[in-house]
């Protein structure tokens, strides 16, 4: 494999670039291989996936996309599928791996500050419910906005409501969930400015209060290893209920691809710019 243009630094060992070094993460071990036995099937994943793939060709339609902390590249291999060059930056040897056998063409193990990317290089980049994991994200964001151009784009999602906390984000590694005006007051200390934010999933918030949040709450604490429920939350739901659920995705998807912000929601996803000089 040829030398990466926008690096320096990293090992080529059998098709996945490695940094010469590894830090920690705020990350379960297990994370990754959790979340490839829910993505092929999930709801979740699949609509995610679509409001960003809308957003990115909207506003970085032909750049070379770096999806950092990209997991297993199930997003990646989205933006690729569509015809959206994607380097995946991931820091989990499992999840480069199952990136790897997704036929992703570029896949770096590495956490984003290990991986030599040189400033300014970077035109579109994502961080796809990354942050969260993040403790100070002031820090990390301004580190991930000096290798973006001027005016290069930054697309996040992260949890929404910190009111929805639960045993599920404590499990998960997350410090905080947001709103899309915190989000939007800690990019703008990070040297970020908010190109377009929205809610999406605006139906959750009431049944992740109700089936998580208040739980935690009262002591009721569902183990991060029952794999089983979580499949079963994100599934496909069928009958009435599945049409109905649909038909809110395709609502959603709509509004987005219209710039049309949703007032509530499950998540944020956020577009940011580097401010131009």
């Amino acid at each position: 494999m040829e030398k990466l243009a926008f690096t320096k630094g990293l090992i080529d060992k059998g098709g996945i670039w490695f940094a010469p070094q590894s830090s920690e993460i705020s990350y379960p071990e297990t994370g990754n291989e959790t979340s490839l036995l829910l993505e092929e099937n999930s709801f979740w994943f699949r609509h995610r996936n679509r409001c960003i793939a809308s957003l990115v060709n909207r506003y970085s339609k032909g750049q070379l996309f770096f999806d950092i902390g990209g997991g297993n590249g199930y997003v990646s291999k989205g933006l690729e599928d569509q015809g959206v060059p994607t380097v995946l930056v991931e820091p989990g040897i499992q999840g480069c791996l199952n990136a790897k056998a997704k036929g992703l063409s570029t896949v770096v193990c590495s956490t984003l500050e290990n991986a030599g990317f040189q400033n300014n290089t970077l035109s579109a980049a994502g961080l796809f419910d990354v942050v969260e994991h993040i403790e100070n994200d002031v820090a990390f964001l301004s580190s991930v906005n000096q290798y973006l151009v001027s005016g290069g784009k930054l697309y996040i999602t992260v949890p929404a409501y910190n009111a929805l906390w639960s045993a599920e984000d404590t499990d998960a590694g997350h410090y905080r969930r947001y709103t899309l005006d915190s989000m939007g007051k800690t990019l703008q200390a990070a040297g970020l400015e908010v190109v377009f934010s929205t809610y999406i999933f605006s139906v959750l918030p009431i049944p992740i209060l109700l089936f998580r949040s208040l739980p935690s709450r009262l002591g009721i604490h569902r183990e991060a290893s029952e794999v089983t429920k979580h499949q079963k939350e994100h599934s496909e739901r069928q009958g009435v209920v599945g049409s109905l659920l649909e038909k809110i995705w395709d609502w959603e998807y709509t509004r987005i691809q219209q710039v049309k912000p949703l007032l509530i929601g499950g998540s944020c996803l956020v577009v940011a710019q580097k401010k131009s000089v």
